[in-house]
């Protein structure tokens, strides 16, 4: 019997039990567009995460002072004084690897202008800082060197400042704001940025010179750190090296003394994330992809039912001269239409259902065209191996039992 007359025969069978074929496909249906809309949630928030890292600086090094034992207690590293302002000059001036570098000190405090107030943070950094964490000045500038040289009290500000100290629309620019009773007047106003991977309002920002921060607000001689910006990506790992070099010969460390400071780049935060991100992503597909065992087991099932009922058909086809493997070849074929119709369908379920998703719950999503194929392989094969079993118990029946069968 040829392929063709089987296929009819199956595709017939098929259509005289609308009804239970429907139910039977729809496991695999449900498994299917599960598995890419897991997988699509998942790949998306990868996508955004990286994203927003990029826009951060991917090439962006952080340097930090590292935590240290003393009297048998361990300090908090924000607590260190490990980092000085030659650290700064000195990779300034001896590295080859790094573009652009920053200071950078902090206080928390009250923003304060006219009857409005905000609590955000002051950073004390440079120009380069804008370039490192790809910030732009929307309107107005950016304080100069010798700004930087005077400590002059001027400062930049993000959306954030804007809309909870200037509320009523007025420009900023040229305005003078308080800073725990300190003025500083606004110069530039910085370009939106909106939250980051971390949640945290990146337009929630005052930058000043850092010799304003460090001289006349926290009175202090050492950094909270530094930010540094590699040439390239790809050379962020030579920069880092570069850099720990410097700053241990630096600070006299010795070869058997641990480095009293911290050098972390956006890429290991990116790496670590992604890791995180494809662990969650393998975690839904798994869950996901249980449903697709359970509509396979369910073709089982319908095909071992299907057996039976027709177990005298199969005994007259196989008395008028159907061989066992013509009948498997029409159940394998019946299990197997049954995957590629629910695999199909799930395919557009899936598809349109992440979108559906990205709509209402405005979670990021990314359909990768491997994940589709996946999805409908494992169905095929799905319907391949689950419908074999009973196929293979219909093509071994004996005939002239199979007429006798009540």
């Amino acid at each position: 019997m040829n392929g063709i007359n089987l296929f009819k025969i199956a595709l017939r069978a098929l259509i005289n039990n609308k009804m239970r074929t429907f139910l039977t496909a729809l496991g695999i249906i449900i498994g299917v567009a599960s598995v890419i809309i897991m997988l699509a949630i998942g790949q998306g928030s990868k996508k955004s995460i990286q994203s927003q890292i990029a826009e951060m600086g991917s090439n962006m090094i952080m340097i930090h002072p590292g935590a240290d034992m003393r009297g048998g207690v361990r300090l908090d590293a924000s607590s260190m004084e490990t980092l000085k302002l030659t650290d700064y000059e000195k990779i300034v001036n001896e590295t080859k690897y790094v573009s652009a570098t920053s200071p950078e000190c902090s206080s928390s405090g009250q923003f304060i202008y006219g009857n409005n107030n905000y609590p955000a943070s002051i950073e004390g950094v440079n120009q380069d800082y804008l370039s490192i964490r790809q910030l732009k000045v929307e309107s107005g500038s950016i304080f100069t060197q010798q700004d930087i040289k005077t400590s002059t009290k001027v400062c930049v500000i993000g959306k954030t400042i804007v809309t909870n100290l200037f509320p009523n629309g007025e420009d900023p620019i040229g305005k003078n704001i308080r800073f725990n009773k300190i003025p500083f007047r606004i110069i530039g106003v910085l370009k939106a940025k909106g939250y980051n991977s971390m949640g945290d309002d990146q337009d929630k920002v005052v930058l000043a010179p850092y010799t304003t921060v460090m001289k006349r607000i926290l009175a202090q001689t050492y950094l909270s750190s530094i930010y540094c910006s590699a040439i390239t990506e790809n050379l962020t790992d030579k920069a880092m090296a570069e850099i720990s070099s410097i700053l241990r010969s630096d600070h006299r460390l010795k070869a058997s003394d641990s480095d009293d400071f911290n050098v972390r780049s956006q890429e290991e935060l990116s790496t670590m994330m992604s890791s995180t991100t494809d662990l969650m992503t393998i975690l839904l597909a798994c869950v996901a992809g249980i449903s697709l065992v359970v509509g396979g087991i369910g073709i089982m099932n319908i095909m071992y039912v299907s057996v039976t009922e027709r177990t005298k058909e199969i005994g007259l086809r196989m008395s008028v001269g159907a061989r066992g493997s013509d009948i498997l070849s029409q159940f394998l074929i019946e299990a197997i239409l049954i995957s590629l119709v629910g695999g199909l369908i799930g395919v557009m379920f899936g598809i349109s259902g992440s979108y559906v998703v990205n709509w209402l719950a405005k979670w990021p999503i990314y359909i990768q065209p491997w994940s589709v194929i996946l999805s409908f392989g494992v169905c095929t094969i799905t319907g391949v191996f689950f419908g074999w079993y009973p196929a293979k118990k219909a093509a071994n029946m004996d005939p002239i039992e199979a007429i006798r069968y009540e």
